[in-house]
């Protein structure tokens, strides 16, 4: 009887330390997919015109840089400089220089992306630059939502009166060209973020209307 007894004890323990395996193993929260998180970061970016006032760390900026210098280029170039821009004047100058970049005065910081001429190929490949430095500026777009803050590109190149007064503002050389100005910070509102994918901008194979 005692051996019965003790039986059924221990085959109801097992079925309580199993059931609580599986309650343990179902609880746990599934690792997040790290393709899915970076797909879901390139389809949730949106531009963020409004920021708080508050400081970018300098540790953050670095990897903006990073992520922008991480970008492809053609002939592995690296045709492009980057200018860090903190201070209130310039960052006023560079707002007053676009008329579509009001928003650069009140960030708490901006980064010209510039093409390097010298960095360039010679002939019909000169204006590679400008494919190279857009990378750059996509993936520091990507890389700031990415980090929680907000950001927009604000085109520059090939318009010369903005190219000639961003230039002035932070006086370049004329090897050095602003392609464009990221306004970058803590957002103050998160607009909703736009679905602009379409069947009707694909073709396969080749082109049909």
């Amino acid at each position: 009887m005692k051996t019965r007894i003790l039986i059924l004890a221990l085959a109801a323990a097992l079925v309580y330390v199993t059931a609580m395996l599986v309650l343990q193993k179902t609880a746990e929260p599934k690792a997040a997919d790290p393709s899915e998180a970076v797909y879901n970061n390139i389809l949730t970016r949106t531009s963020v015109r409004k920021y708080q006032d508050k400081k970018i760390d300098d540790a953050t900026i670095e990897k903006l840089l990073r992520a922008g210098m991480a970008a492809p280029t053609a002939g592995n170039r690296q045709p492009w400089h980057f200018v860090v821009c903190t201070d209130k004047e310039v960052l006023a100058d560079l707002a007053a220089a676009n008329p579509n970049a009001g928003m650069v005065a009140r960030a708490p910081l901006a980064i010209a992306v510039c093409g390097d001429k010298d960095k360039t190929f010679d002939g019909e490949g000169a204006e590679m630059w400008v494919q190279d430095c857009s990378a750059a500026t996509e993936n520091i777009l990507l890389a700031a939502h990415g980090l929680g803050l907000g950001a927009v590109w604000t085109g520059v190149y090939p318009v010369k009166d903005r190219v000639s007064k961003i230039s002035k503002a932070l006086e370049l050389p004329e090897t050095i060209v602003p392609l464009g100005v990221i306004a970058i910070g803590h957002p103050a509102e998160m607009p909703a973020v736009k679905q602009k994918f379409s069947e009707d901008n694909v073709s396969y194979d080749f082109y049909e209307e």
